[in-house]
C-alpha cells in the first residue's frame, strides 16, 4: 500500500505540535506495514463516502479512504475533525 495525502490533511498536519507531528508519523508507519495493529483502532466511519479513521493519538484521529492500493489521508486533528471526515 501507499499514501497520498489531501490538502486538507496536509494543512491540518502542519497545525499540529512537532510531537503529535511524531506521533502521526508513527501511526501512519503502522498503517502502512500492519493495518491491523491494535494501537490503530481502525474502523469504518458511519459515512457514505467509505472513509476510514485511525488512532493517531489517545485524543487524535486521522481519516483515510482507500482507493486501490492507495490510502487517501484526509484529516487529522482531535474528535472534533470527525464531524467533517
Amino acid at each position: 500500500m501507499k499514501i497520498s495525502f489531501t490538502k486538507t490533511f496536509i494543512r491540518d498536519y502542519r497545525k499540529l505540535s512537532p510531537e503529535l507531528q511524531e506521533a502521526v508519523d508513527k501511526q501512519l508507519e503502522l498503517l502502512l506495514s500492519n493495518q491491523r495493529h491494535p494501537s490503530l483502532n481502525i474502523k469504518k466511519m458511519n459515512d457514505p463516502k467509505n472513509i476510514w479513521e485511525g488512532r493517531a493519538t489517545a485524543s487524535h484521529r486521522f481519516t483515510f479512504q482507500i482507493e486501490g492500493d492507495v490510502y487517501v489521508l484526509r484529516r487529522v486533528g482531535t474528535h472534533d475533525t470527525l464531524r467533517n471526515p
